[in-house]
């Protein structure tokens, strides 16, 4: 399949979260977990998952791992392939840009110690989850954004790059003589670029790096480099990684409420279902926009879940790199 990604339907509706002992109500269909955890069990690390097709980027994750190199150095390796991948348009280098027409970045990073980089709305980099990476190890910030995060990256040695390609910039032409900005649900089979890793020590990391959503309001940033959101790791409990809808996941800090699910005990699959049965609850307007999760635990045990249909993983682990269509909520 080719890519896909998530364009954002403009209504959106105010959501709660909550993060103590919680039981998701009956509205939500039954779940599925105890099928996919039977999948599950004969799992372990090191191993590599990642929202969408990306077995290329997969596949370099798992060759820095077999180097017996981090966790942390295989997500950022494994995210630089698709964010130097120009046919993508949701990624790094020809991502589609905002309605001015400038292409904007948002990436974050976390280790297994809980520490944190990012950077937001970044632009003429072509590998931002790389700079998100110096702000981590070579700052005491957490996050730069705009002209400062640009100017650290040159310091850092990084190059200036023109990031919008002629197909990009094709496209946003077409767009403007509507200037619609409707969601249009996995319209290719591509967004955002969550991956999490665990390596020879059982140690993981996660990164998160995308170009938002096509065509959006200048200074729009999404969940993607936000801590808790598009991104936690606990190394104690495992990680997890968002894409789709920002703002959605953004009022349910789904990637945080993941974690603290498997730290109550429910497994990963368990988790993603109940954050976005969360999501399902709280908003009226589900049927329009996607968010899909990834979660994985301390066992290397794996789990994925959407709203719609469309959502797919790639997952390398026993040698084997395949991608997996996503269960999802929606089923009409």
């Amino acid at each position: 399949m080719k890519r896909r990604k998530f364009i954002q339907n403009a209504s959106l509706s105010t959501l709660g979260i909550a993060v103590g002992p919680y039981v998701f109500a009956s509205e939500i269909k039954t779940s599925i977990s105890e099928e996919k955890d039977s999948q599950n069990n004969a799992s372990g690390f090191p191993m590599v998952i990642a929202t969408w097709n990306v077995n290329d980027s997969t596949a370099e994750a798992w060759r820095v791992l077999q180097e017996g190199k981090s966790a942390l150095d295989a997500v950022e390796k494994g995210c630089n392939i698709e964010e130097a991948n120009a046919e993508g348009q949701s990624v790094g280098i020809g991502g589609l840009p905002d309605r001015d027409g400038n292409v904007t970045l948002d990436a974050c990073i976390m280790d297994s110690k809980g520490n944190y980089g990012a950077v937001v709305y970044l632009q003429h980099i072509m590998h931002p989850i790389s700079v998100a990476r110096k702000v981590m190890e070579d700052t005491p910030h957490v996050i730069l954004a705009g002209k400062g995060a640009e100017q650290f990256a040159y310091s850092k040695g990084f190059e200036k790059t023109n990031l919008l390609t002629e197909a990009s910039n094709k496209a946003w032409k077409e767009w403007k003589k509507t200037s619609q900005y409707k969601p249009i649900i996995n319209i290719e089979n591509h967004d955002t670029i969550g991956m999490l890793a665990i390596d020879k020590n059982g140690d993981i990391s996660g990164g998160c790096t995308t170009s938002g959503l096509a065509y959006k309001m200048a200074g729009r940033v999404g969940d993607s480099p936000i801590i808790g959101s598009g991104l936690f790791i606990d190394n104690e409990i495992g990680g997890a990684t968002a894409t789709g809808l920002g703002e959605e996941v953004l009022k349910t800090v789904g990637s945080f409420l993941i974690v603290e699910l498997m730290r109550q005990g429910k497994t990963p699959q368990q988790a993603c279902e109940e954050a976005i049965g969360r999501i399902i609850k709280k908003s009226p307007n589900y049927k329009d926009f996607q968010v899909g999760y990834i979660a994985v635990n301390k066992k290397g045990e794996t789990g994925h879940y959407a709203i719609h249909d469309g959502f797919w993983v790639t997952k390398y682990q026993n040698d084997k790199n395949e991608n997996i269509a996503s269960d999802f909520y929606d089923k009409k």
